[in-house]
């Protein structure tokens, strides 16, 4: 019993634009498809904004604000997972605003003094 064959035939390879030799040729289809579609450049374009400061990239700054790691051992790390699931929130929520929550609170005692 002979095996299908999984690969083109000649003849398929001819339908798509090929010679029958080693040297493949573009078919008219594979050269539209090769030219820039304009239209969806300018759309694309019209939806970016201005200017891209939505990024954590190199200058790790997402809008306005500025992205820190932090690194707690692994008592601290696992502290924080239990009491963000008793407060049914995520631990980077929690300790987000545990360090607002500090930065108000040193504002008002550096007004106090």
């Amino acid at each position: 019993m002979p095996f299908p064959s999984f690969g083109r035939s000649r003849t398929d390879l001819k339908a798509v634009g090929t010679n029958t030799g080693r040297h493949r040729t573009v078919g008219r289809e594979q050269a539209e498809d090769a030219l820039p579609d304009r239209e969806l450049e300018s759309y694309l374009a019209a939806l970016a904004p201005e200017a891209d400061t939505e990024t954590t990239a190199s200058g790790r700054r997402f809008g306005g604000a500025e992205v820190y790691q932090l690194r707690l051992s692994l008592m601290a790390n696992e502290q924080l997972r239990e009491l963000a699931a008793y407060r049914q929130t995520s631990p980077m929520a929690l300790a987000q605003e545990w360090v607002m929550q500090r930065l108000e609170w040193e504002a008002q005692q550096l007004q106090r003094s």
